[in-house]
Formats: structure tokens, sequence, C-alpha cells
């Protein structure tokens, strides 16, 4: 069976797709994360930074196109693989049984992954596509954040992440056939510790601008 075939009709590959894109997301975050604590440097330090980023185009640009098609795959296989799960089912529980290792993460990650997208379609309009012309980024953000209930939704925003994250960090070692036993706890630890840094790391930037700025 041909590589592409093998990735787009079957179950096992369609996974294995959604969780490579899943890790390139990832990877994105981090970096993203990283900065975005140039808020801490102040005004200068971040505007300086945002205008290095858009001072590499056309690879800026491309950049923001692959990441666009990756987050493209990511939702549409997401959304194929819950029918397909949905329609894989023979037979409905009107109780569900505790199968045992579930977590809060596991049980919602298509309604997380759903909210995340939601969330991402705002804050692109808000801060990405958004007239910068007159107002550079930092004053933006400090304009928005500013404003409580901005905040609020960023955090809230936030914790969501953190949560879809905190399983599918440990999904893609499975994905991949890297989960053992004695390892999985670990994994686990990992992405429950990575999950947490990540939404901290983003929430600590507006709890600062509204807080001092």
């Amino acid at each position: 069976m041909n590589w592409y075939l093998f990735l787009l009709r079957t179950s096992a590959g369609k996974k294995m797709l959604m969780a490579f894109t899943g890790l390139c997301m990832l990877a994105f975050v981090s970096v993203h994360l990283l900065g975005n604590l140039m808020a801490f440097g102040g005004a200068d330090a971040f505007n300086g930074y945002a205008a290095k980023l858009h001072s590499l185009s056309p690879f800026f640009e491309l950049f923001n196109i692959g990441l666009f098609v990756i987050t493209t795959i990511h939702v549409c296989l997401g959304v194929l693989l819950y029918f397909e799960n949905r329609y894989a089912r023979t037979e409905q529980y009107e109780v569900a049984a505790d199968p045992g290792g579930r977590t809060l993460g596991s049980d919602t990650m298509p309604y997380t992954g759903a909210a995340i997208l939601f969330f991402v379609i705002i804050h692109l309009f808000k801060f990405t596509f958004a007239d910068k012309s007159e107002t550079p980024i930092y004053d933006l953000m400090a304009a928005t954040f500013s404003s409580f209930s901005w905040t609020v939704f960023y955090i809230a925003g936030m914790a969501v992440v953190g949560i879809h994250l905190s399983h599918g960090f440990w999904s893609l070692f499975q994905t991949f056939g890297l989960h053992h036993p004695d390892h999985t706890p670990l994994v686990e630890q990992l992405g429950l510790g990575l999950s947490i840094a990540i939404g901290v790391g983003f929430s600590l930037v507006p709890v600062y601008l509204l807080i001092f700025i």
C-alpha cells in the first residue's frame, strides 16, 4: 500500500498524520510562548521582536502558510476521526462504564479542540489581522488586556489549550507506538507539566499587562 493511501484511507494512518501535525503545532506554540514572554522586556523589546519576525519576509509568510495548512489538516482529521468513531459504535450505552485511565483531557478532546479553534480565530482577528500601521503590537496588547473580560477570556482559552495538550502529548506517543507500561507514567507527567507550563506561560502576559501596564 502506498504511504499516502495508508495515511488517508486507514484510521491508523489518519491518527499518525494527526499526531504529526499536532507535534508541529506544539513546536510552534512553544516557540510562540518564548516570543510572547518578550512582553516582560517592555514595548521596545516586544515591538523589536515583532519587527524582526516580519523582516524575515518572504520566509515569514511561507511559514504562516505552512502553519495554516498543518492546522487545517489537523482540524479536518480531528473532525473526520470523531465522526468515524461515532459511526463505528454498534451499541449506545445509557451508562458509560469507567474503562480506567480516563482523564478530563481524553474525555473532552473533540470539544476542547473546537473551543481552541474558536479561540484561535478570535485571536487572529484581534491581533494578527489587526491594523498595526499606527498602533504597535505591544500597545494593542496592552489596550486589549487592560480589559478584565478580555484577560479572563484569554486565560480561559489557555486553560482549554492546556487540557487538550495534556492528553494530546500522551496520545502522540501511543499513536507512534512509543508507549510502554514502564514509561507511560513519565509521559503522562511530562504531558501534564508541559500543558501547565504552556497554559500558565501564555496567561502570565495578559495578567502582567492588566495589573502593571
